[in-house]
């Protein structure tokens, strides 16, 4: 993407490079490296999807923030408000593939993403998109970097960018406690609230569906997309709820299902301004990308993804 242009879609968080470990039982174990970080996962996606997307954040000036910012060139993700930090570390971790549940090792403390500043954003930049997308992780990492998207979200806001927030627990970050006020103070100035299910229950204490949907609504989102994994996942916008189930996948590892989700909802929502729309095609997105491992290298592209979709109305038709 042309860095002059004003992406539709921007995300601001922290990238990671990724280390996938590989099954080889008559020999040493060893890691295919990729790349992962929530709220990049979610940029990547909505660009394979044909939206024009921007990332805010920083990497370390080493190999692996080069490869991060080649990764976004490749993937027409603008960088133009990426900083290279020539001090600090572009963080790491390490992935044993499940496809139920997340089983990571993190690398990440004083990364160069945890050290963004209020006084590094660009207005403008902000100002002229259509939505800005960040996660609980974050608004984790750091003070700094929770200031900093609070700073952005203020930008967004006063200037009439629709806000998307997945809940992306991680409490290897940050405690429960702090968690629920600092995503629940985010929340009010959402537009599209983007929670899992194993989130939202540790989050509000609750497990009901409606209530937890009820819980989000009140708090100020106007959409709520409730991820349900293997289910597919609970809408409401408008008064109304719509239960959307998941396309049928052969999983073998969930890493960035949900940001694949939150990435083809947010690109398919810019492009037709249809929530349940959006959420169908997040679900078949999400489909494929549990098929593969790692969180890049199994997001679908969105000739995969309609046809993903295609195959699946088919197979209700049958």
């Amino acid at each position: 993407m042309n860095s002059g242009q004003r992406p539709e879609l921007l995300c601001m968080g922290e990238a990671l490079v990724e280390f996938v470990r590989q099954d080889k039982p008559d020999g040493p174990e060893c890691y295919k490296q990729g790349f992962g970080g929530d709220t990049s996962n979610t940029a990547i996606a909505a660009a394979r999807q044909g939206c024009s997307t921007g990332y805010i954040s920083a990497v370390g000036d080493d190999p692996f923030g080069q490869a991060l910012l080649e990764l976004w060139h490749r993937e027409n993700v603008d960088t133009s408000r990426v900083e290279l930090n020539k001090t600090a570390p572009t963080g790491i971790y390490f992935v044993d593939p499940d496809p139920q549940q997340r089983n990571f090792t993190y690398y990440r403390s004083g990364s160069a993403a945890s050290l963004i500043t209020p006084d590094s954003l660009d207005s403008d930049y902000i100002a002229g998109a259509r939505i800005l997308h960040i996660s609980g992780i974050s608004l984790a990492i750091s003070k700094t970097a929770r200031d900093s998207v609070k700073e952005a979200m203020s930008i967004a806001r006063t200037n009439g960018v629709k806000i998307s927030l997945d809940t992306n627990l991680r409490l290897k970050l940050w405690s429960l406690e702090e968690a629920q006020f600092h995503i629940d103070d985010a929340m009010k100035s959402v537009d599209i609230a983007l929670p899992s299910y194993d989130d939202a229950t540790e989050l509000t204490g609750l497990a009901d569906r409606d209530a937890i949907i009820d819980y989000y609504l009140d708090l100020g989102p106007s959409i709520v997309a409730l991820k349900l994994g293997s289910e597919g996942c609970r809408l409401a916008f408008d008064g109304e709820r719509f239960d959307v189930p998941a396309v049928p996948a052969d999983a073998v590892d969930s890493t960035g299902a949900g940001d694949t989700f939150a990435g083809a909802f947010l690109a398919r929502y810019i492009k037709s301004g249809d929530p349940l729309y959006a959420a169908r095609h997040a679900c078949a997105a999400a489909s494929i990308a549990v098929s593969g491992f790692g969180a890049v290298d199994p997001i679908p592209d969105e000739k995969a993804t309609i046809a993903r979709l295609e195959i699946d109305a088919v197979g209700d038709e049958l």
